[in-house]
């Protein structure tokens, strides 16, 4: 099983500046521990769904070996944001009170460049895999997310992965899908050890630990007014999805195959 899961709760404390990447306006935060996060909030763009599939990235990546900033539950408080100026960033603070995401700061990082570092095959074949089976469709040469901290390589923003679950229908059939996006995945021209890779990972990636990450997601943010379904029940939908997608493995390595293929 590895290590036990435990994800920390932190209150944040002083919202320093916008980080106007992205459509989601992420902020640079300081919380009561005295560290500094990228603050993902609820009140944004797709909302506590982004903030699930973060969540449920980051935690995968980081149970098959791939190095992924700590990931903290940030509370937001009732008052927070009041003093803010700019009235765009004032409504999205008062959105988003109750439980945020956060990813712990990596001080002096800066964006990897696929052009300044070469990834090694089996480290890029890891991350293939990783986006082909959470279908993260934004790890391309435009937005690689990730970052170079002393000299090695990070993951972040997972917050566009697990699609389906903005329709949440047939979602056996999405499980299975081969995730033709991988054609424009940043590191694919890197990934030649797609099959040996999926061997390694299922022996990280048991059933147990999926289970394991998916029920660290807080009630709080698994209450949907389009579905009737209780957290729990939503708990087990993400389950079905990837033990599905981890069984039909050979689907989107088949699919990745090609699409380097094509590039060659």
């Amino acid at each position: 099983m590895g290590e036990i899961i435990d994800i920390r709760t932190v209150t944040v404390c002083r919202y320093i500046t916008a980080l106007r990447e992205g459509g989601s306006l992420p902020a640079l935060a300081e919380a009561d521990d005295d560290f500094k996060y990228v603050l993902k909030f609820r009140g944004a763009g797709h909302g506590v769904k982004a903030l699930i599939a973060e969540f449920l990235g980051g935690e995968i990546a980081r149970a098959i070996g791939l190095r992924v900033p700590e990931l903290v539950f940030a509370n937001l408080d009732e008052a927070f944001g009041r003093t803010e100026g700019d009235e765009e960033i004032q409504d999205l603070l008062q959105g988003s009170k109750g439980l945020n995401l956060a990813l712990h700061f990596l001080s002096g990082a800066i964006n990897f460049d696929p052009a300044v570092t070469v990834v090694d095959e089996i480290t890029a074949s890891k991350i293939v895999w990783l986006d082909a089976f959470i279908t993260n469709v934004d790890r391309t040469f435009r937005n690689t997310n990730m970052l170079m901290w002393h000299q090695e390589l990070w993951l972040i923003d997972h917050g566009a992965s697990f699609y389906f679950h903005h329709s949440w229908t047939n979602l056996e059939k999405h499980a299975q899908s081969p995730f033709s996006l991988i054609k424009d995945h940043v590191l694919l021209p890197q990934a030649t050890q797609l099959k040996e890779v999926d061997e390694q990972i299922k022996q990280l990636l048991k059933i147990e630990k999926i289970r394991e990450i998916v029920e660290c997601l807080p009630d709080e943010w698994l209450q949907w007014r389009e579905t009737d379904l209780s957290p729990q029940e939503i708990r087990a939908a993400y389950i079905k999805f990837l033990e599905i997608r981890l069984r039909n493995s050979n689907i989107f390595i088949k699919e990745a195959k090609n699409a380097r293929q094509a590039l060659i």
